[in-house]
């Protein structure tokens, strides 16, 4: 075995096994705040060697999240985060024996997917119809249920009038997806408006800039409030359109493919919607 490291440089290392893994930038964000926010509790504790780490220690810093007001779906992934981190080190030899393999999830509720009403997708059709950038982002991300990352990384070459193609980034594939026409017509009317720069990024700044995820994220959610949306998120229009398909009759296969989902059980999440939901099916030119 390895000599033991400190917590610090494993989580250097693992920060690195995660890009070579390809894993998205947000979920490497996310398990690197994770094990940071370990490390603090565990210096706290006089602990900065990892093979100094027990399973009381983690329990007991589980104890301390929920002490502190965080939710139980939020410790869960925290502790995904832990496991994850643990089973790295001991796969390097740098433990020989993993303290985060009996530590238990909290459980929790897991809600189903958010899918807006038709009073809702066109309250926030109108609250920004005045926007033509926000608007076309909109009915993109409505009628071709791409993410909102998938969104901002699209190029003007990636438009080809009857279909989008969406280059593969960090862990998702690639794909083309056809466009009907409340979407070609909303990206149209964009851009005829969009200022003439250099810039690839199909959407982009008044300034030129690309636009970036937490903008594009920011007005998205400015609209919902506007249009009096309450509890939505911007990947419920993603839901949205996973949900109006699945009623409609598309193929369980076909819509998986589509939206870029790398198991078709992710897809079937959404089955349990229907028979719940008293809203019928829409036409996706409706939408």
């Amino acid at each position: 075995m390895n000599n033991s490291i400190t917590i610090k440089d494993a989580s250097e290392k693992f920060s690195e096994f995660l890009k070579n893994q390809k894993r998205a930038s947000a979920t490497i964000l996310a398990y690197t705040n994770d094990i940071a926010q370990l490390a603090k509790f565990l210096e706290g504790k006089g602990v900065a060697a990892t093979t100094a780490v027990n399973q009381p220690l983690l329990e007991e810093f589980k104890e301390n999240l929920n002490s502190r007001g965080y939710t139980a779906k939020s410790v869960s992934r925290k502790i995904n985060s832990i496991k994850t981190f643990f089973r790295f080190l001991k796969t390097e030899g740098y433990i020989e024996t993993d303290p985060a393999v009996s530590v238990a999830h909290p459980k929790y509720e897991v809600k189903p997917p958010r899918v807006l009403s038709k009073l809702e997708y066109r309250a926030l059709r109108d609250a920004c119809r005045g926007d033509a950038r926000i608007s076309a982002i909109v009915e993109l991300m409505l009628q071709t249920g791409i993410r909102i990352g998938e969104v901002a990384n699209l190029n003007l070459e990636d438009y080809k009038g009857d279909e989008i193609v969406i280059k593969p980034y960090e862990s998702h594939e690639g794909r083309t997806i056809p466009l009907n026409k409340a979407a070609k017509e909303a990206l149209e009317k964009y851009l005829k408006e969009r200022p003439e720069v250099k810039e690839n990024a199909i959407f982009v700044t008044k300034t030129g800039r690309p636009f970036l995820i937490r903008n594009i994220r920011s007005s998205i959610e400015r609209y919902f409030e506007l249009a009096g949306i309450k509890d939505a998120k911007v990947n419920d229009l993603r839901h949205t359109w996973v949900y109006h398909h699945l009623a409609a009759g598309t193929p369980l296969i076909t819509i998986s493919k589509l939206a870029g989902h790398k198991r078709l059980s992710t897809t079937e999440k959404y089955l349990k919607l229907l028979g719940e939901k008293k809203e019928g099916a829409v036409k996706l030119e409706e939408l």
